[in-house]
């Protein structure tokens, strides 16, 4: 039921503990337990079944939105609807002519890469996974909809566990725990306000040019 985040700067091992925790890796050393249980003893399919990965760069199938969130599984048009809200994806969905089944060419050249990203969004809410990772999901979008993400975020942190690895640190500000890492090592853990009342490694990351800005907010309903 946490929201954790990961920060440090690139080559930390941030993107590492996220292929550990979804199996590409093999643990070599120590143990990574869900809800007390190894992963080792989780069959691969069982265990990424519950996992949905959020990663910066989306891929889109071509045929329609519908499709590209549900995957073909069988998922009820309630369940996909209410994702696409969770991820602040209906104004733009509901914008096109056909909606849902607006067509989407190959890798979704038609969207904006901000519209990429909050269909993803809402691809990986529709499979109702027990985790959400986040992988630099709000690298490469514009403010607004880094906003809209962050929203959603918090829409859908209430019920399950969720994982960030953060470019921007506005991201992660309300995250329950913050996990610093330099050089592949853990360097502080703590909540904003915790770490920023330590004056170390993570006060000095804000204060190399994080800004607060206007908070844009999605309501569902």
């Amino acid at each position: 039921g946490e929201t954790a985040a990961f920060v440090g700067e690139t080559g930390a091992g941030k993107t590492t503990i996220i292929s550990l925790v979804s199996g590409f890796y093999k643990v070599q050393k120590g143990e990574i337990l869900i809800d007390g249980v190894n992963i080792n003893t989780i069959k691969k399919r069982d265990l990424r079944r519950n996992i949905s990965v959020v990663l910066q760069d989306v891929f889109l199938f071509s045929g329609n939105i519908e499709r590209n969130i549900t995957l073909n599984d069988k998922i009820n048009p309630e369940v996909v609807a209410a994702a696409v809200d969770t991820a602040c994806a209906s104004d733009f969905v509901n914008s096109f002519p056909d909606g849902l089944k607006e067509p989407v060419m190959e890798r979704g050249s038609t969207f904006s890469a901000g519209q990429r990203q909050l269909l993803s969004f809402a691809r990986a809410i529709a499979h109702e996974p027990s985790i959400i990772v986040l992988d630099e999901a709000t690298a490469n979008i514009d403010t607004h909809t880094e906003k809209l993400i962050q929203s959603a975020i918090e829409n859908i942190a209430r019920d399950r566990t969720t994982l960030i690895i953060a470019h921007r640190l506005s991201t992660i500000r309300n995250a329950d725990k913050i996990i610093v890492l330099k050089s592949g090592e853990i360097k502080e853990v703590g909540n904003h306000q915790q770490l920023v009342a330590l004056n170390g490694y993570y006060k000095a990351m804000l204060n190399e040019g994080i800004r607060d800005e206007e908070e844009i907010q999605c309501s569902i309903g």
